[in-house]
């Protein structure tokens, strides 16, 4: 009984995680767009992400040290990677790196609205692998309430018809190597820690990330850098390590389908910023409405089966 309890009270936190993450996507998005900006007043966007993961990368490593020093974690200990170097190698190529650099050339090519949109399908893709890979349920519940997130970040968007070019293509690979990462990851956290994931991620995303900056970026811009464009680096570094650490936590928990759902309403923050910071349009009721419905019907439904588990 007491293992069934405890396995209750984990999915729930995993939910929970999930609703966190979901705020600092949503707010990650934002202050991306004028990082973003910033920054291709000096270099390219693989410069940019580059540094940027890499502050992330050493965010979770000293909240990492910092845990264990305060006996909040058990240090990471080389055997609990035993049989995982490959998932965490991979994830580090189809989740820290490569996906990051096709999904920001493509931002620079495609339309906001439409990358919004292919990329919150993210759901639809992580739910075709989690049944077939990980064999998870999805009820009928589950299927109503994918639909739902769809139709609703659609409109959300503002997407009639998505005209298919090179950008577009680049979101749409990137989002479908963050879900192949998404089922690669929910293997290796049923052993190694979530930080500890996160920082392979991050960290190895880095310094591929790096490499590919050396050989194909021009630095001789950066001998402009200012205060900002550092300070953009912090901040957007700080905010992508709380994304990390908080959905890896989340995945570790509950079903890559519930937090993945859950995971699209991020959209709602980052539009309710832009129209109350960046004086955009007011985002559509429907649109709101919608994915607000079906976040709440998946995670009404996570945490009703977490109950019943008991």
């Amino acid at each position: 009984m007491t293992t069934d309890i405890d396995h209750s009270e984990t999915r729930r936190a995993g939910i929970l995680f999930a609703v966190g993450t979901a705020f600092i996507s949503g707010l990650a998005v934002f202050i991306n767009g004028y990082g973003v900006r910033a920054w291709s007043e000096v270099s390219d966007s693989a410069t940019y992400t580059t540094l940027k993961n890499a502050t992330a990368a050493l965010v979770l490593i000293v909240v990492t040290l910092t845990a264990v020093r305060r006996g909040k974690v058990r240090a990471p200990d080389l055997s609990d990677l035993r049989g995982h170097w490959l998932g965490l190698i991979a994830v580090a190529v189809i989740g820290g790196s490569v996906p990051f650099l096709l999904f920001f050339e493509g931002l620079s090519r495609a339309s906001s609205g439409d990358a919004a949109f292919i990329h919150k399908t993210l759901i639809v893709w992580v739910a075709l692998l989690a049944v077939t890979l990980l064999r998870e349920r999805l009820g009928a519940l589950h299927l109503v309430a994918i639909a739902i997130l769809v139709v609703g970040q659609a409109v959300l968007a503002g997407v009639g018809g998505i005209e298919f070019g090179s950008g577009e293509g680049m979101i749409l690979a990137a989002t479908l190597l963050w879900a192949v990462e998404t089922v690669v990851a929910k293997r290796v956290l049923a052993d190694v820690p979530a930080l500890t994931v996160g920082i392979a991620r991050m960290a190895g995303g880095s310094v591929i990330l790096a490499g590919y900056v050396l050989m194909f970026s021009d630095l001789s811009s950066l001998a402009q850098l200012t205060g900002a464009h550092i300070g953009w680096i912090v901040v957007t570094g700080l905010t992508l390590a709380g994304y990390v650490g908080t959905w890896f936590a989340a995945l570790a928990r509950a079903p890559a389908v519930d937090v993945t759902a859950v995971l699209v309403g991020g959209a709602l923050m980052t539009a309710l910023l832009e129209s109350g910071v960046r004086d955009a349009a007011i985002p559509s009721p429907a649109g709101v409405g919608l994915v607000l419905m079906g976040v709440l019907l998946v995670g009404s439904t996570a945490w009703v089966r977490a109950a019943q588990s008991r």
